[in-house]
């Protein structure tokens, strides 16, 4: 019994750390550029002086105190590439993830999933994992999380300049 207990219990805690820490890899690797911002950011970010008048201003304001961590990693590197997809789709098998979105299209490869909140727009984490493309064929794998409305992700790619920005945009247009 004590056995089952422990397997069970390493379970549990294997897959939270799991969760949290499985693109962390990625973040010290020299073909990677990561970005990021932890609670502590978007708190700060929360507080800054807006202009009354710009309404769009306080719209993301508002968003940004409901944001909780914010992980980009972006690769050229094919190998790395590979890592990240691997990763990403032991993740998305592993998670509570539900598919939002999926496009493929001029070798681009666009996968967007959320973890719902509890209303229907409400999201817990968005996560998008972009391959290829006729541009510079970049991988981008992003992972947001807070508790935040899926319609307000359009003004924050927009604000924050995200990539995979537009992808992000018709998703949340595409869930309304």
């Amino acid at each position: 019994m004590i056995k089952f207990l422990t397997t069970v219990a390493l379970f549990l805690v294997s897959s939270v750390l799991f969760s949290q820490n499985v693109f962390d890899k990625f973040e010290n690797d020299e073909n990677v550029t990561s970005v990021i911002v932890n609670k502590k950011m978007f708190e700060m970010m929360g507080k800054m002086k807006m202009d009354g008048s710009d309404k769009q201003a306080q719209q993301f304001m508002a968003l940004v105190k409901k944001l909780d961590n914010l992980k980009v990693f972006v690769t050229s590197n094919a190998k790395i590439t590979s890592e990240m997809k691997t990763t990403t789709d032991r993740y998305l098998k592993s998670g509570n993830l539900e598919e939002l979105m999926r496009v493929t299209e001029g070798g681009k490869s666009v996968k967007i999933h959320f973890k719902p909140g509890a209303k229907d727009t409400q999201v817990k984490e968005l996560f998008m994992f972009i391959e290829g493309g006729p541009k510079d064929k970049e991988t981008v794998l992003l992972s947001l999380t807070g508790d935040f409305d899926l319609n307000d992700i359009s003004l924050l790619t927009e604000k924050m300049n995200l990539p995979g920005g537009d992808d992000l945009k018709k998703a949340s247009k595409n869930k309304k």
